[in-house]
């Protein structure tokens, strides 16, 4: 993927399937951002749990 610089509102997001909320690209997730699926560790760990 591209790296991301200046107008950080064109970056791209995901919803976390845990909690429902949207979550931007980060810098670290460059590499593996397409296996990203949770916005936190916490929705990590909660994965087919309760919702947080």
């Amino acid at each position: 993927m591209k790296e991301h610089r200046g107008n950080k509102a064109n970056l791209p997001h995901k919803i976390c399937p845990v909690c429902g909320r949207p979550f931007t690209w980060r810098k670290k997730w460059a590499d593996c951002w397409e296996e990203v699926k949770y916005c936190s560790d916490r929705c990590r760990r909660q994965r087919g749990g309760n919702p947080a």
